[in-house]
């Protein structure tokens, strides 16, 4: 009896999991594909770094609002969706690994499988077990992240037509190693990252529930209601992305090296320019500056946000959904 109920939770969040995946990764696909193009771009993304005359080659995104503009007028609506099949086939089994990881590591640390009884656990087990389950998550869907980044920042005209063209030419170029090109720094940041997601996330649920309990006279039976849930998650996704972005900029930075792409789009990424994550990190900042590593970092707080707010109200309210089932 007691293993059939740790089936039905390892499927309710498996399931939970996949779909708000699914759901936040479409709705904020547009800010991240512009968040890659920021990315991926060894030219400056600010205005004012353009006025620097030992800069001879102009950038071809300059801002969140120019970028935006640029790629619907050259690749259309569906620009803002490139690669989000790819995507897609990474987020949501990363999330359907990601939440049946941590709630099978909180079990074990309460030494219950009720969600409920999850709440009394202290907060460090929680940035723990989000940081075991983010690496977890990683691993097991990494693949399809790295075809999603090539898909995103192409631009046009295409060098993949899709992502079967794109997986066959990394095989055939890098070797089946080259679809986890990127991989240490992607772990690297996901232990922090993923940590204080849901470990933030935790703390402000502790903190609206015990806000809650003290100012509001409306019983909700230690429930938050969507909009608070959303709240929390918001703030969770904010924390998580502002501190772990520059690592971010170096996975992307692998994840594209040889990548053929037209001129207009700047220069580009040669393969094995980087020896190792170190190496990126210190070329980056000598040419770049300290702010290549900080690049999209305003479409990606501003998708980081939303996205994380969607994915946890999403998975609240489809695990309550299949539980009443």
């Amino acid at each position: 009896m007691e293993e059939h109920g740790q089936l039905k939770r390892a499927i309710i969040d498996s399931s939970a999991g996949a779909i708000s995946g699914g759901i936040s990764r479409t709705v904020t696909s547009p800010l991240d594909v512009i968040k890659i193009r920021f990315q991926v771009q060894l030219e400056p993304t600010s205005s004012w770094a353009l006025l620097r005359k030992d800069l001879a080659a102009p950038s071809k995104y300059t801002g969140i609002f120019q970028a935006s503009k640029d790629i619907f007028r050259e690749e259309g609506f569906q620009g803002f969706w490139r690669g989000n099949v790819p995507a897609l086939l990474m987020v949501m089994p990363y999330t359907a690994i990601q939440f049946t990881v941590l709630h099978k590591l909180k079990t074990l640390a309460s030494g219950s499988s009720k969600s409920e009884d999850h709440s009394s656990l202290s907060p460090y087990l929680s940035y723990v077990s989000g940081a075991l389950a983010g690496c977890a998550a990683t691993i097991g869907s990494y693949p399809f992240d790295l075809l999603r980044t090539i898909l995103a920042s192409q631009g046009e005209p295409k060098v993949y037509p899709n992502m079967r063209s794109a997986y066959l030419d990394i095989v055939q170029t890098r070797g089946y190693k080259g679809l986890y090109a990127g991989l240490s720094p992607t772990l690297v940041e996901i232990i922090p990252y993923a940590g204080l997601q849901f470990g933030t996330y935790d703390t402000f649920k502790r903190w609206a529930m015990a806000w809650n309990h003290r100012y509001s006279n409306i019983t909700t039976g230690g429930n938050l209601s969507s909009f608070e849930l959303f709240v929390c998650g918001l703030a969770a996704g904010t924390c998580a992305k502002l501190v772990c972005h520059p690592l971010d900029v170096v996975k992307k930075r692998f994840q594209i090296e040889g990548l053929q792409r037209h001129p207009r789009y700047g220069a580009r990424v040669e393969l094995h320019a980087y020896r190792n994550m170190f190496d990126a990190l210190s070329q980056i900042i000598r040419s770049e500056g300290w702010a290549g590593l900080y690049k999209g970092i305003i479409p990606s707080t501003v998708k980081a946000a939303p996205a994380g707010a969607v994915t946890f109200v999403a998975y609240e309210l489809t695990s309550d959904w299949l539980e009443s089932l």
